[in-house]
């Protein structure tokens, strides 16, 4: 899962990278709303850390620019007022979820993958496909009861798999998703990821379809 952080404040924008990376999201940054706006136009995210007090543009005006442009992607507001008037009007705008500060790490990464739930359609924080289980609290994994060892690229590939299952997503889409902007992508790095999430798997949970992509299906019995 891949996220951008909208933040103007350095440290607090490195701190927010750090601990979404920590929790195991892939995570790109934006110092202003009008490099926000282009970023999020141009890239597929999964979910944005939406600061409201921003340069350039101001957080709710980018908010409602993207949502007027046909965005769906979830958006948590973060803002330093705390006013029941500013957090209805980014509610109204289209937020998702609004987080005051300061606040800590773990209700914004627990914040998040509810709004991730929320948009594949999961009530649940643990994905079920057949005998595989991915608990997204704690990042952990099994199949049938035996605990599977996955790096953070292979959790972010199964992760994302399962919060689309029942739709074949193409290589391209994972590798989007998979990696943040200032990492080198290969046309083949899907593949060898998969081969080792396979193998450790043990199921052929993960079908290929050729020449479109990769499909967890619904109907994984």
């Amino acid at each position: 899962m891949r996220i951008l952080v909208v933040e103007d404040e350095p440290r607090i924008a490195a701190d927010l990278r750090h601990g979404l990376e920590a929790a195991g999201y892939a995570v790109d940054t934006a110092r202003d709303g009008e490099a926000a706006l282009y970023q999020a136009e141009i890239e597929d995210y999964d979910a944005i850390v939406l600061d409201l007090g921003l340069p350039r543009l101001d957080g709710l005006s980018v908010l409602k620019r993207l949502r007027a442009g046909d965005c769906h992607t979830p958006v948590v507001i973060l803002t330093a007022r705390d006013g029941w008037r500013e957090k209805v009007e980014g509610i109204d705008a289209g937020a998702d979820d609004y987080l005051a500060k300061p606040f800590r790490m773990e209700e914004l990464v627990a914040r998040l993958r509810a709004v991730l739930r929320r948009s594949a359609g999961q009530a649940s924080p643990i994905l079920k496909a057949g005998a595989l289980e991915l608990d997204t609290r704690d990042r952990s994994a099994s199949v049938d009861g035996r605990a599977l060892a996955l790096t953070q690229l292979e959790y972010r590939l199964l992760s994302y798999l399962l919060h689309n299952r029942g739709r074949v997503v193409p290589p391209g889409e994972l590798l989007d998703h998979l990696y943040d902007g200032d990492t080198d992508r290969e046309a083949n790095a899907v593949e060898a990821l998969l081969t080792r999430l396979r193998r450790k798997l043990g199921t052929p949970l993960i079908e290929t379809r050729r020449g479109h992509g990769y499909l967890v299906a619904k109907d994984e019995a």
